[in-house]
Formats: C-alpha cells, sequence, structure tokens
C-alpha cells in the first residue's frame, strides 16, 4: 500500500468499520449513545465501544466513560471494553480511561492489506504435516478452541460457544478454519465478513509452540485471502499483536496505526 494512501485507507476503516459498525454476531446490536457506537450482547459476547465522535472534548469524554460505566452497571456486564486507537480524540483519553477504572490490555497494530496483493504471492500453502480444514460443525469447533487454548495458554470454553452460535445462527457471516498436524489441531482462526464495507477481519491463528515459524499462520492469512477475493472483498484487517505484526508486515500489511483495549471490570 502506497504511504499517501493510510490516510485514505484509515479513514475508510473508520467511516465503515467503527463509526457504522455492525454486529460481530448473532443476538447482539451495535447502537449509538451520544458521542460513541458501542456494541451491546450477552456475558459471551464482545461488550464494548468501537468508535467515538472525532470531536469529542476533555469534558465530553469524561462524561462519555461515565455514560458508560453506567450502561455497564445497568446491563450487569462483569466487564466493558472501550477499543481505544491512536488517533483517536481527546490526545488524552486513555488517561481518562485509567483515571475512570478502565485498565488497559497490551496495545496491538491495527493492519491492514489488499486482498489482492496477498493471494497474488507464491508459496501459500501450508507446510509439509500440515492440512487446513473448515470448521462447519461443534466437533471442528471443539478443535479449534483446543489449538486456541494450547496456542494462548487460555480458556477456549467461551470461543467454542461463540463458534458453535455462529454455525448455528449466522454461518455465512464468518469463516473458520483449523490447522492439523497428524490429526491434532496446532492452529486455528477465524474471518469476519462485513458486507458493504470492503473490509474482512483476521482474528486468531495462535500456534502451538512447536510448529510455530514453518509458516501454518501465513498458510492461514493466505487460506482466508483467497475467500475473501472470492467474495469480493477489498482489504484484510488485522488487529496483531507484536508476535504476529512482523509476520504479517512480510506479507504485505502497513500499519494503520495502533489500538489499545481498556477494560472496564465490575466489582464483585
Amino acid at each position: 500500500m502506497r504511504t499517501d494512501d493510510v490516510d485514505d485507507v484509515r479513514d475508510l476503516y473508520d467511516r465503515t468499520m467503527r463509526e457504522h459498525a455492525r454486529p460481530d454476531g448473532p443476538g447482539v446490536r451495535v447502537e449509538r449513545a451520544g458521542p460513541v457506537v458501542r456494541q451491546v450482547g450477552g456475558p459471551d459476547d464482545w461488550n464494548g465501544v468501537v468508535w467515538s465522535d472525532p470531536g469529542l472534548d476533555a469534558p465530553g469524554a469524561d462524561a462519555a466513560i461515565e455514560a458508560q460505566i453506567e450502561h455497564c452497571a445497568a446491563h450487569g456486564l462483569e466487564e466493558f471494553e472501550w477499543k481505544l486507537y491512536s488517533h483517536d480524540r481527546p490526545a488524552d483519553l486513555g488517561d481518562r480511561l485509567r483515571a475512570a477504572g478502565f485498565v488497559p490490555d497490551p496495545p496491538e497494530t491495527l493492519l491492514v492489506a489488499p486482498v489482492e496483493a496477498l493471494t497474488a504471492r507464491p508459496g501459500s500453502g501450508p507446510p509439509d504435516g500440515v492440512t487446513l480444514r473448515p470448521v462447519t460443525d461443534a466437533a471442528g469447533a471443539e478443535l479449534m478452541a483446543l489449538a486456541h487454548e494450547r496456542a494462548f495458554g487460555t480458556d477456549g470454553t467461551r470461543l467454542l460457544r461463540q463458534i458453535v452460535k455462529r454455525l448455528e445462527e449466522a454461518p455465512d457471516d464468518f469463516v473458520a478454519v483449523m490447522a492439523l498436524a497428524g490429526g491434532e489441531p496446532v492452529s486455528s482462526a477465524r474471518m469476519e465478513l462485513y458486507p458493504g464495507t470492503g473490509f474482512a477481519g483476521l482474528w486468531g491463528g495462535g500456534t502451538v509452540a512447536e510448529w510455530r515459524g514453518r509458516g501454518v499462520y501465513r498458510a492461514l492469512v493466505s487460506y482466508r485471502a483467497r475467500i475473501a477475493a472470492e467474495r469480493g472483498y477489498r482489504y484484510l484487517q488485522v488487529d496483531a499483536s507484536d508476535m504476529s505484526a512482523p509476520i504479517l508486515a512480510r506479507l504485505g500489511f502497513t500499519a494503520l496505526g495502533t489500538t489499545t483495549p481498556y477494560v472496564y471490570r465490575a466489582a464483585r
């Protein structure tokens, strides 16, 4: 992506994926609440702010933060996230979130690549000994969650419930895939599809330690890029960890900035 395209793509992303965000699954809704746009769902869903007005000033920011805390309490949510981007305003919004009790998770890099550039790259298949398999049923979702647990060392129960629900209620809105070696899941990933935006989002892709550095993650990206191309999407977007960002940069992704999850957890 050319340097002079970055601002235009960032503006497009802000407008279509944040200000006019779509729900990321069945049973959730996106709503405008004053100067912010947030997603609201159940306890297994992602609940949080995805966009804030670029004209937000200091008093307006404090009022919006307080309103989201009240919203969290009114809906009995154990946690609520404000997804803060590096170009959001006011410039000290992160400090104001921390002062109100939000705790930042590690920042991630917002990366975007044209789909056509990714599908044109050679050598995008999985390494020897690994096969890619789409996740289409509950049994596949269980293997996907197991790969997630082994790769990240975290409980995959919530992911399992989300994937099963998506397969049952909205199977056309996302793509799920796992990598198998000797019949065992060694990586898994999904792609969220946002019709009408031009963007498809890549999520997951964590690989078990013994298979890292062999091209599994790259193969999962290429697999999803081909599907995105077939369905007419123009860009792939990733919120990348420090581990994934260098790989994606080598594949042709460009950084649009950073994003930091600020999480508010209700007192128990």
